[in-house]
Protein backbone atom coordinates (compact mmCIF):
# COMPACT_ATOMS: atom_id res chain seq x y z
CA UNK A 1 0.00 0.00 0.00
CA UNK A 2 1.07 3.70 -0.37
CA UNK A 3 1.24 5.87 2.10
CA UNK A 4 -0.45 9.13 0.93
CA UNK A 5 2.45 11.31 1.94
CA UNK A 6 4.47 9.72 -0.74
CA UNK A 7 1.85 9.86 -3.19
CA UNK A 8 1.57 13.53 -2.51
CA UNK A 9 5.30 13.94 -3.23
CA UNK A 10 5.30 11.36 -6.25
CA UNK A 11 2.55 14.18 -7.73
CA UNK A 12 4.31 17.35 -7.20
CA UNK A 13 7.18 15.94 -8.47
CA UNK A 14 5.62 14.50 -11.09
CA UNK A 15 3.97 17.99 -11.85
CA UNK A 16 7.03 19.32 -11.84
CA UNK A 17 8.57 17.64 -14.24
CA UNK A 18 5.59 17.96 -17.10
CA UNK A 19 6.10 21.98 -16.11
CA UNK A 20 9.28 21.61 -16.69
CA UNK A 21 9.33 19.52 -20.00
CA UNK A 22 6.18 22.01 -21.07
CA UNK A 23 8.47 25.02 -21.09
CA UNK A 24 11.41 23.49 -23.35
CA UNK A 25 9.41 24.04 -26.52
CA UNK A 26 7.71 27.26 -28.13
CA UNK A 27 4.24 26.13 -29.36
CA UNK A 28 4.66 24.74 -32.15
CA UNK A 29 7.74 22.79 -31.51
CA UNK A 30 10.19 25.13 -31.93
CA UNK A 31 13.30 25.55 -29.63
CA UNK A 32 13.37 26.58 -25.60
CA UNK A 33 12.55 30.78 -26.15
CA UNK A 34 15.08 30.60 -22.66
CA UNK A 35 17.90 28.90 -24.55
CA UNK A 36 20.99 31.36 -24.46
CA UNK A 37 23.70 28.15 -24.39
CA UNK A 38 26.69 28.24 -22.27
CA UNK A 39 28.96 30.89 -22.36
CA UNK A 40 29.72 34.43 -20.39
CA UNK A 41 26.35 35.78 -22.08
CA UNK A 42 23.83 34.78 -18.93
CA UNK A 43 21.17 37.33 -19.38
CA UNK A 44 18.92 38.56 -22.22
CA UNK A 45 19.90 40.82 -24.56
CA UNK A 46 18.07 43.81 -25.54
CA UNK A 47 18.15 44.56 -28.98
CA UNK A 48 16.87 47.70 -30.71
CA UNK A 49 16.53 48.05 -34.34
CA UNK A 50 19.32 46.89 -36.59
CA UNK A 51 22.28 49.07 -36.36
CA UNK A 52 24.14 49.77 -39.41
CA UNK A 53 27.38 50.99 -38.43
CA UNK A 54 27.40 48.08 -36.03
CA UNK A 55 26.27 45.38 -38.47
CA UNK A 56 29.06 46.25 -41.12
CA UNK A 57 31.93 45.60 -38.77
CA UNK A 58 30.38 42.77 -38.13
CA UNK A 59 29.97 41.33 -41.56
CA UNK A 60 34.25 42.73 -41.69
CA UNK A 61 34.66 40.11 -38.40
CA UNK A 62 32.75 37.80 -40.20
CA UNK A 63 34.57 37.88 -43.60
CA UNK A 64 37.74 37.51 -41.17
CA UNK A 65 37.18 35.17 -38.70
CA UNK A 66 34.48 32.84 -40.11
CA UNK A 67 34.13 33.12 -43.52
CA UNK A 68 36.83 30.51 -43.59
CA UNK A 69 34.11 27.81 -42.17
CA UNK A 70 30.61 29.52 -42.94
CA UNK A 71 28.94 30.83 -45.81
CA UNK A 72 25.60 33.28 -45.68
CA UNK A 73 23.11 30.89 -47.87
CA UNK A 74 25.15 27.61 -48.60
CA UNK A 75 26.41 25.01 -46.46
CA UNK A 76 29.95 24.67 -46.01
CA UNK A 77 32.58 23.17 -43.19
CA UNK A 78 30.16 24.46 -41.06
CA UNK A 79 26.30 25.53 -40.93
CA UNK A 80 24.58 27.83 -43.13
CA UNK A 81 24.42 30.80 -41.64
CA UNK A 82 21.69 32.57 -43.39
CA UNK A 83 18.41 33.27 -41.32
CA UNK A 84 20.39 31.86 -38.25
CA UNK A 85 18.77 34.55 -36.04
CA UNK A 86 15.38 32.72 -36.49
CA UNK A 87 16.67 29.62 -35.56
CA UNK A 88 18.66 30.43 -32.62
CA UNK A 89 18.40 33.20 -29.75
CA UNK A 90 20.62 35.75 -29.81
CA UNK A 91 22.76 34.78 -26.62
CA UNK A 92 22.92 31.42 -27.81
CA UNK A 93 24.50 32.80 -31.20
CA UNK A 94 26.99 35.26 -28.75
CA UNK A 95 27.81 31.84 -26.77
CA UNK A 96 28.33 29.96 -29.53
CA UNK A 97 30.86 32.26 -31.04
CA UNK A 98 32.26 32.70 -28.06
CA UNK A 99 32.37 29.50 -26.34
CA UNK A 100 32.68 26.85 -28.97
CA UNK A 101 34.04 23.58 -26.80
CA UNK A 102 31.84 23.91 -23.65
CA UNK A 103 29.09 24.58 -26.07
CA UNK A 104 29.41 21.73 -28.23
CA UNK A 105 30.18 19.79 -24.89
CA UNK A 106 27.06 20.70 -23.33
CA UNK A 107 24.64 22.43 -25.17
CA UNK A 108 22.01 19.54 -26.95
CA UNK A 109 21.91 21.83 -30.28
CA UNK A 110 25.75 22.40 -30.28
CA UNK A 111 26.12 18.77 -30.02
CA UNK A 112 23.64 18.14 -32.84
CA UNK A 113 25.40 20.35 -35.26
CA UNK A 114 28.87 18.75 -34.29
CA UNK A 115 27.47 15.67 -35.16
CA UNK A 116 25.77 16.83 -38.07
CA UNK A 117 29.28 18.64 -39.29
CA UNK A 118 31.57 16.29 -37.77
CA UNK A 119 33.87 19.74 -37.22
CA UNK A 120 35.09 21.14 -34.18
CA UNK A 121 33.95 24.95 -34.01
CA UNK A 122 37.15 26.59 -32.86
CA UNK A 123 37.19 29.94 -30.99
CA UNK A 124 38.56 32.67 -33.15
CA UNK A 125 39.80 35.08 -30.61
CA UNK A 126 36.59 36.97 -31.01
CA UNK A 127 35.82 39.36 -27.51
CA UNK A 128 32.48 40.21 -26.49
CA UNK A 129 32.26 43.68 -28.20
CA UNK A 130 33.36 41.77 -31.24
CA UNK A 131 30.66 38.56 -31.47
CA UNK A 132 28.12 41.18 -30.63
CA UNK A 133 28.60 42.93 -34.16
CA UNK A 134 28.93 39.77 -35.90
CA UNK A 135 25.20 39.11 -34.09
CA UNK A 136 24.29 42.51 -35.80
CA UNK A 137 25.45 41.55 -38.95
CA UNK A 138 23.51 38.27 -38.97
CA UNK A 139 20.37 40.46 -37.89
CA UNK A 140 20.75 42.77 -40.78
CA UNK A 141 21.04 39.92 -42.95
CA UNK A 142 18.46 37.97 -41.67
CA UNK A 143 16.07 41.04 -42.23
CA UNK A 144 16.57 41.19 -45.62
CA UNK A 145 19.52 44.28 -45.47
CA UNK A 146 22.84 43.53 -47.05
Amino acid sequence: MIKPGILSISGVILAGMLVGLGSCKKPGGGEAASNMGIGPIKEQLKLAAVDDAMAGEGKKLFEDKCSACHKIGERYVGPDLAHVTHRRQPEWIMNMILNPGEMTQKDPQAQELLAQFATQMTFQNVSQDEARKILEFFRKNDSGGK
